[in-house]
């Protein structure tokens, strides 16, 4: 029996989360999702279960996505990572693709969710 796909929504915004899991959930009904509000609520609730896919917010209170992005790939160095914002600048797209991390330009997108989640699936980390 294979393993669940675990997948972790990261965002400030109440309504982002609602969309993003929305979206992923009409694709992938079988999936399992984790929201978490910001960076530290994220930490804690993936320190012992395993997560396969992330979005991520880049402007939140506390921790910043970017930032969260690295401490979490320490502990889920194969996870599929997105980094959703609002900032398209090449600064922030370079040290996104640097720690790994896709973009997904804001606003959220149910074009833009699937387009990540079909690049996902057949890449093969």
């Amino acid at each position: 029996m294979a393993a669940v796909t675990t997948v972790l929504i990261v965002d400030d915004s109440r309504l982002s989360r609602m969309m993003i899991r929305t979206f992923i959930s009409n694709a992938h009904p079988d999936w399992s999702i984790v929201e978490a509000s910001n960076g530290q609520e994220a930490l804690e609730k993936t320190a012992a279960c395993p997560v396969h896919v992330m979005t991520i917010d880049l402007n939140m209170p506390g921790i910043d996505g970017l930032t969260l992005a690295t401490q979490l790939r320490e502990h889920h160095p194969t996870a599929h990572m997105s980094l959703i914002t609002a900032n398209i600048q090449d600064s922030v797209r370079q040290r996104a693709a640097a720690a790994g991390v896709r973009f997904i330009p804001k606003p959220v997108t149910e074009e833009h969710i699937l387009a990540f989640l079909a690049g996902m699936e057949t890449r093969h980390d």
